[in-house]
């Protein structure tokens, strides 16, 4: 079937009373464009409402993207960062929301920046910046921004992205630990809840799927103590009593 007829079908589905994520023309309009193929791995499901893992992150179902750009609510002329890239689907929506020039994303793991650029580049949206950075650090270099979409939770709004904010700027973002809402903020005020979400926690350096893990002498320290104790001799084990034994 024609991909754009898919895309219609989706985008039909979301601003359907049953599911209601969409609302605004802008968001409607930049979601038909905007192709899913390049973003998925099996191109047979692009256009199913359901998310996708691919390079350890995940790939936003539509319901969740529709969710997050409808809070965003970016303006055509909005420069906009996206921290948390992933696979780019979301920046690509965005670009056809504002303009390329206007949208930069950020990830911190790299081969996810490499992604995100070529598929965004297949998708026909080549001048949206990516690049890999700690996303709680942000992309001060071309701050101020109108809008900043965080796609990953925390359990309190990251201060260098309320600073590269710029002045009646909105900061989106799931937020929480166990229980996450998504939230709207300006002035470093929370202005609007969306509903509760389900997002990974925003990854610090060392976290990313593709590196050491963090602290890994202390957690090796641990694994080699637990396989020592377990290759022990009967003799060995400090929790037998052998002087009680006859």
């Amino acid at each position: 079937m024609d991909p754009a007829v898919l895309r219609d079908d989706m985008v039909d589905s979301l601003e359907h009373e049953a599911k209601a994520v969409v609302s605004s023309e802008q968001v409607s309009a930049a979601m038909r464009s905007v192709p899913r193929e390049p973003f998925v791995e099996d191109e047979s499901v692009a256009y199913a409402d359901r998310s996708f893992e691919r390079l350890g992150t995940r790939v936003l179902s539509p319901s969740a993207a529709g969710r997050l750009l409808e809070a965003l609510a970016p303006e055509p002329d909005d420069t906009v960062l996206v921290v948390g890239a992933g696979v780019g689907y979301t920046a690509a929506v965005l670009a056809e929301l504002t303009e390329e020039a206007n949208v930069h994303a950020i990830d911190i793991t790299r081969r996810l920046v490499y992604e995100a650029r070529s598929n965004l580049s297949t998708a026909g949206y080549p001048g949206v910046l990516v690049d890999r950075r700690d996303g709680a650090r942000g992309l001060a270099e071309y701050a101020p921004y109108d809008r900043i979409l965080l796609e990953a939770a925390a359990v309190e709004p990251p201060r260098a992205l309320l600073e590269q904010l710029a002045a009646g700027g909105r900061l989106v973002m799931p937020l929480g630990g166990g229980g996450q809402e998504l939230v709207a903020i300006e002035g470093g005020e929370r202005v609007a809840e969306y509903g509760t979400v389900a997002f990974h926690p925003m990854l610090v350096e060392g976290e990313q799927a593709d590196t050491v893990e963090r602290n890994r002498t202390r957690r090796e320290d641990r694994e080699h103590a637990r396989r020592a104790a377990e290759r022990r001799k009967g003799w060995e084990q400090n929790w037998i009593d052998w002087d009680g034994k006859v």
